[in-house]
């Protein structure tokens, strides 16, 4: 049976979906046959084993160490790959759905608790840092979404929405993989990080209910 035609109208605002790779990208899946929600899913275990491998880099020293580290990094991209290809895909296709919507939504929130408590678990992390920082990424996702429920646009407004979460990871997971030792010892750059991404996304929760409440005021007035 085939799924009711749907398309969001408010989507993530992403300038790569206008890019010749990506276009090349989605063709080449379209053809491969690869279901959006199976994108979806894979960009889910993409971030889980990001998760998992920053975890260990806090029981290995020298180049497994960095491998883990570069690996970790490289699958939260695949992360946000994926995220960009599961929309297209299903636009390409034309059987975007409410379905495909949940398939979107639901594994982000996992993606983000699993990367953000393996970096709290990484070296040089912490853990309650690392549970904060997933706790406020899904909270800030959570105003999202009671926003839209209530009638606002859908609101990807930053300054630390999931692209730049991801930004902040990879570039730690880079740091970490390819900084001398000495230059990673002396201060936590993963705890800064955390940090950053802690009090950004607090912030980013309360401007997206500021400019909801200002949306729901103006509709109602």
């Amino acid at each position: 049976m085939t799924e009711p035609k749907h398309e969001s109208s408010d989507r993530r605002p992403i300038q790569s979906r206008n890019t010749r790779w990506a276009e090349l990208g989605t063709n080449g899946l379209v053809k491969l046959g690869i279901s959006p929600n199976g994108i979806s899913v894979i960009g889910m275990f993409a971030a889980l084993a990001a998760g998992v491998l920053f975890s260990y880099t806090s029981a290995t020293t020298g180049l497994w160490h960095r491998a883990l580290w570069l690996c970790g990094g490289l699958l939260c991209q695949v992360r946000l790959l994926c995220n960009l290809f599961d929309g297209m895909v299903a636009i390409k296709r034309n059987i975007a759905s409410p379905v495909g919507e949940l398939f979107n939504e639901v594994p982000d929130r996992i993606s983000d608790v699993a990367i953000l408590i393996g970096l709290g678990f990484a070296a040089g992390g912490d853990i309650q840092l690392g549970f904060s920082a997933a706790l406020v990424a899904v909270f800030v996702a959570y105003v999202r979404a009671i926003a839209k429920s209530t009638g606002a646009p859908n609101d990807f407004c930053g300054p630390m929405a999931k692209p730049q979460r991801m930004a902040i990871v990879t570039l730690v997971a880079l740091y970490m993989a390819l900084a001398p030792i000495s230059w990673t010892g002396n201060w936590s750059v993963v705890r800064v990080a955390l940090l950053i991404v802690i009090v950004g996304g607090l912030l980013t929760a309360v401007r997206r209910l500021i400019r909801a409440g200002k949306h729901l005021k103006g509709a109602s007035a």
